[in-house]
């Protein structure tokens, strides 16, 4: 039970100093900031459609209006009432991290912040202060001063100081609390206590216990902590993976039910009701969402004074540019707690992002961070030290091996098979057709996306060969044996999956490929094997039913079938207790999150986890480089040890390395490798000796890398994967001979038939029943690539026709006959005889005539690709094509001499390129639109030279229609044309700019719609606004077919969008005594009720504003 304590104010919280990253809102400043959330619709359910003028419209707005200021005073008070104690907390964390250690003050000082040096040079000029008064008091002698009298004024201070910091009171568990339905494990406790230290000194945590520990139990008992001890009901907020909701939900239901809790997810209606009955009202203590609803809902969510933000799965956060992570900083909270199993996933970077997101003011700069562990200068022992201190008040790290011991340690075995014959063809057809980047001879900028292709496909071939089309046999396609015998890894799960299921055994299998799990649903169906299925594409209803279905008593389901990514979160399945890990993942912490869906609290059994590797292959090293990275998370965060280097993702050497594993002997190979070859006769002495392999394999791979050390770590490459018996055999590869060059498989002639006979006995006899796939026709070696768009000259294509043939005749090359039907089998036999007969008589190219091609060769484009010759054409029709400077600007790597010397010889054949009418329309669209553009700028600036003050008298004469609907008034309309003139009209970001200078404009500094218009939709009303301004000029000098040459206004676009932000009905059309809608014709015909309307502006804001009382009389006015 926790001892009583006093209650501290209402400011004691810990609000991480973030005045730089996260400033304070205030009530005047949130709708500048923020597209305001309300509409006519939105807001008030009674407003109709009808409303479009009129007194009540007018009297409802301002109802509305009221409201809403109303609840953003409410907001800025509470994010004031947060603001208050930002410093005083500030100054309690510093003195707290610095009492810990003086490692803290480096990252303090480097950040960047004015104010936080403010904070620590008072904390210097205290603690100076405090040292003379003691020195001066010893002086005096003893006791004697500690008994001096303090006046009224220093015991006053004393108290405000102490009510402001809480006091020093401890709040420590030695049981379960009560308000906890339920018992608490001892270690449980302990984290409870841990977080309640951490709330106590204004710090924000990382709880990283590995997974199964009762993460999510531990930060339910503390929100409980806050709420019946230090009576903070919240708001909370905690986002958590989304097929995790439903269970975060269940846990609160299950342990504080007391607890008012608010799951924001579903569908777009279903979150507008939510968000409107019970999230802007607070009318909950929690609120759970997922990753997706932050960033849908954060101009709701960051209104908010949260008091705690939670996060589940944090290395989701682990990049700072990523959009979640830069949105959730704009929460403004006092507190905040990570809760992730794996804090470390890839390098110490990764790691200060997540204590930058708790601590701003503490880690500002990741440079400083980065800097003071490299560990390049020091002495290493040193920065393990260093490290271990700094990460000691924030990350509480526990495994299941140190305290939960009622929970059996699982057993992990890596089990090595073979390739099927099938395997070996489609690994050795992958190699073959990129095999100059498997040589390493590709270029420097392709050459690592071909890898990372070639990487892909491999590991698709070791999984199952008909994850590739056409590798299935069919039509007709069956679900039969071959599903089996034709991968490797299929005929050891088979034989696994029928020893399990006479143990009693349940399997939980996982795989990155959902591609794989259809194929495993078939072999499921094949087997009669009862099962459930998890991927990325399952609905999170799909998810809670077939996890509920999977664990409910008695189920007779015996596998689960689940994606790493998708299943490896969250999810309880502990009533299993095999785990297969088909494939494994790049991300080793995704492979450990998929165990420990079984490897939990309330396993009863040892959980047993097999890892399928296919042996010699790119498998192999995939495993080696996941082990790397588990030594590396050991290291940094279980042990406190540092890795001073970033390990991103793999480089083009490693994804090289990986793919030449293994290639040589695979070429080598015709069949099916190891025990893959025995297929479905997979016999028991052959599984015992495959596991047998596996478990000594899997401690030879453990013991490998507990050697490697922090400077190992430092220095690993994919080298180091040649090193055995203490010698490095990739150093004497490159010293003593040449790189390392796969030959391809010897490729056998088949011999070529045109025997008719031959075709019908075949086709009668079944010998053959696939017809065979036809070689491409030989090229000759050394030709120049001549593209249309390159503009070669004819002559040259006609040489190397020439030269091909006679390549192709001296090779002794057949052309094959045509794919027909045998209705024209005579005309695709001459056509046949035609082209052989030009190979046959074909002859070698002269002396002169070989200097001719030559000459030629030089005479085109050569240097220009696919790529330039877009960039060409898209430059030309933004830019119009005589422009050769800013169409330079365009293509890469070519100059304004280079883009006119193309140009001219493009214009006068660009008939030759195939689809040529294409490119030109693009030019001509773009030659249309810029003359459109120059027409709207000249209209423009003849309006704005009618007036000596644009901005105060210009006159817009408004169209029927778009007076009808129009939600902007004069005054802003002419803000915009004016602007529109002055910067231009197709200046680049000009619509950024206009709403800068709307926000800083004084005129309308409280008309919030104006305010809040984004870029896309000011450039909607300029546009709207440019083509009456066209019109008007056009009306009095009307031009043949108008301003298009088409003779019809274009539709207005702005119109509807305007009538959706007022949640208006679109207007009618024109009834049968031609008015088109009888408030319009009120509105336009009458000017007393023109005069006497206000402006929308003025019923948003108040009557107060002189300019806006301004604008609605003059709108008044006109006609």
């Amino acid at each position: 039970m926790a001892p009583s304590r006093s209650r501290p104010s209402a400011v004691d919280t810990d609000t991480s100093m973030s005045d730089a990253a996260e400033p304070v809102i205030h009530a005047d400043e949130m709708e500048v900031d923020e597209t305001p959330d309300y509409t006519d619709s939105d807001t008030n359910p009674n407003t109709t459609a009808s409303s479009v003028a009129g007194d009540h419209m007018l009297d409802g707005r301002k109802k509305r209006s009221e409201a809403n200021q109303l609840r953003r005073s409410i907001f800025g008070k509470k994010h004031d009432a947060l603001g208050e104690s930002k410093e005083d907390d500030s100054i309690r964390r510093f003195r707290y991290l610095l009492g810990l250690t003086d490692l803290f003050r480096h990252f303090i000082e480097t950040n960047p912040n004015p104010k936080i040096r403010e904070i620590m040079v008072e904390i210097d000029r205290q603690n100076e202060e405090a040292s003379k008064a003691g020195k001066k008091g010893s002086r005096q002698g003893g006791a004697g001063s500690s008994r001096g009298r303090r006046t009224e004024a220093e015991e006053d201070a004393e108290l405000l100081k102490d009510e402001r910091v809480g006091g020093s009171a401890e709040t420590v568990f030695r049981e379960s609390p009560p308000f906890i339905q339920g018992t608490m494990r001892d270690y449980q406790v302990a984290g409870l206590n841990w977080m309640i230290s951490l709330h106590e000194n204004g710090i924000s945590g990382i709880l990283a216990d590995e997974m199964g520990l009762g993460k999510t139990l531990q930060t339910i008992s503390f929100l409980g902590y806050l709420r019946h001890i230090m009576d903070i009901k919240g708001p909370h907020l905690i986002t958590v993976p989304k097929s995790t909701l439903d269970n975060w939900k269940r846990e609160f239901e299950r342990w504080t039910p007391e607890v008012n809790v608010l799951v924001l997810q579903g569908a777009k209606e279903e979150r507008h009701n939510l968000i409107n009955e019970r999230l802007i009202d607070e009318k909950f203590d929690v609120c759970i969402t997922s990753y997706e609803m932050i960033l849908r809902e954060k101009s709701h969510l960051k209104k908010f004074a949260w008091e705690y933000i939670i996060i589940d799965e944090a290395h989701r956060i682990k990049n700072e540019e990523s959009s979640l992570s830069q949105v959730i900083r704009m929460f403004n909270s006092r507190n905040r707690l990570l809760i992730t199993g794996t804090p470390l996933q890839n390098n110490l970077h990764e790691l200060w992002a997540l204590l930058n997101f708790l601590l701003p003011d503490v880690f500002g700069e990741s440079e400083a961070f980065d800097q003071w562990f490299s560990g390049q200068d020091q002495d290493q022992d040193t920065v393990v030290q260093q490290l271990h201190r700094v990460l000691r008040p924030f990350l509480l790290r526990r495994v299941k091996a140190d305290v939960e011991k009622s929970l059996l340690p699982k057993k992990e075995i890596n089990l090595y098979i073979g390739m099927a014959e099938m395997q070996v063809k489609w690994y050795q057809k992958i190699l073959e057709k990129d095999i100059d980047a498997v040589n390493g001879a590709g270029g420097k900028r392709e050459s690592k996306t071909r890898l990372l292709n070639i990487v892909m496909q491999l590991r698709k071939c070791c999984n199952h060969p008909y994850l590739f089309e056409g590798a299935e046999p069919g039509p007709p396609y069956t679900t039969d044996e071959h599903l089996v015998y034709n991968s490797g890894k299929m005929a050891l799960l088979d034989k696994l999956l029928g020893r399990m299921k006479k143990q009693g055994s349940r399997v939980l299998i996982f795989s990155q490929m959902s591609r794989l799990l259809d194929i495993l649903e078939d072999y499921c169906v094949f087997r009669e094997y009862k099962y459930c299925r998890i991927d990325g594409g399952t609905a999170h209803e799909d998810r809670i039913a077939a996890i509920d279905e999977y664990n409910k008593p008695g189920s007779e389901k015996f596998i689960f079938l689940l994606t790493t990514r998708a299943g490896g979160l969250g999810i309880n399945l502990t009533s299993a207790d095999i785990v297969v890990l088909y494939d494994s993942d790049w991300n080793p912490q995704a492979d450990l999150q998929a165990m420990d869906r079984a490897h939990r609290i309330g396993q009863t059994k040892q959980v047993v986890v097999y890892r399928f590797v296919t042996e010699h292959a790119i498998e192999e090293k995939v495993l080696e480089r996941a082990a790397q990275k588990l030594r590396l998370d050991q290291l940094v965060i279980q042990q406190g040890r540092a890795h001073p280097g970033a390990k991103g993702p793999a480089a083009k050497d490693e994804l090289l390395s990986m793919i030449q594993h293994g290639a040589e002997a695979v070429f080598q190979t015709k069949g099916a490798t190891g025990l893959a070859a025995k297929g479905t006769d997979l016999n028991d002495d052959d599984i015992e000796a495959i596991l047998a392999k596996g478990e000594n394999r899997t401690k030879e791979l453990n013991s490998r890398y507990e050697k490697l050390g922090l400077d190992d770590l430092q220095k690993f490459t994919s080298e180091s994967a040649y090193e055995w018996n203490g010698e490095t055999f990739g150093g004497k590869k490159k010293e003593d001979g040449p790189l390392l060059w796969i030959e391809p498989a010897k490729r056998e002639r088949k011999e070529q038939s045109y025997s008719v006979d031959k075709f019908y006995r075949q086709a009668i006899y079944g010998t053959s029943t696939k017809a065979e796939a036809k070689p491409k026709a030989p090229k000759a070696p050394r030709q120049t690539p001549c593209h249309d768009y390159q503009f070669y000259p004819a002559r040259l294509r006609e040489l190397q026709e020439r030269e091909t043939a006679w390549y192709r005749k001296e090779i002794g090359y057949k052309i094959p006959l045509p794919d027909g039907d045998d209705e024209n089998l005579s005309e695709r036999e001459a056509e046949r005889a035609l082209d052989q007969q030009e190979i046959d008589d074909a002859v070698a190219l002269t002396e002169e005539e070989q200097e001719e091609k030559m000459v030629l060769s030089g005479q085109g484009f050569g240097d220009w690709n696919r790529r330039d010759f877009q960039q060409f054409i898209n430059g030309s029709a933004k830019y119009g094509k005589n422009n050769f400077e800013r169409i330079a600007d365009e293509v890469d790597s070519k100059t304004a001499a280079e883009v006119k010397a193309y140009a001219k010889v493009f214009w006068q054949r660009y008939t030759e390129i195939a689809d040529y009418t294409k490119y030109l329309a693009v030019i001509d669209a773009g030659e249309e639109r810029r003359s459109k553009t120059e027409h709207q700028r000249k209209m423009l600036r003849k309006k704005m030279g009618q007036y000596r003050v644009p901005l105060q008298q210009m006159k817009i004469n408004y169209s029927v229609s778009t007076t009808n609907k129009k939600v902007y008034t004069e005054e802003e309309d002419r803000f915009l044309l004016v602007l529109l003139d002055k910067y231009g009209v197709d200046t680049e970001g000009i619509h950024e700019r206009i709403r800068d200078e709307i926000r800083d404009s004084p005129l309308f500094r409280f008309d919030w719609f104006f305010l809040s218009r984004t870029p896309i939709e000011i450039s909607r009303r300029c546009t709207t606004l440019l083509t009456t301004i066209v019109k008007e000029f056009e009306d009095v000098h009307p031009t043949k077919n108008g301003v298009n040459g088409k003779g019809k206004r274009e539709p207005d676009d702005e119109e509807n969008d305007e009538d959706s932000i007022l949640g208006m009905a679109p207007a009618k059309k024109k009834t049968k005594n031609g008015v088109k809608n009888k408030a319009l014709d009120n509105v336009k015909g009458s000017k007393a009720n023109s005069a006497n309307t206000s402006s929308r502006a003025s019923s948003v804001a108040s009557t107060t504003s002189a300019s806006v009382s301004k604008a609605a009389k003059g709108k008044g006015k006109k006609k």
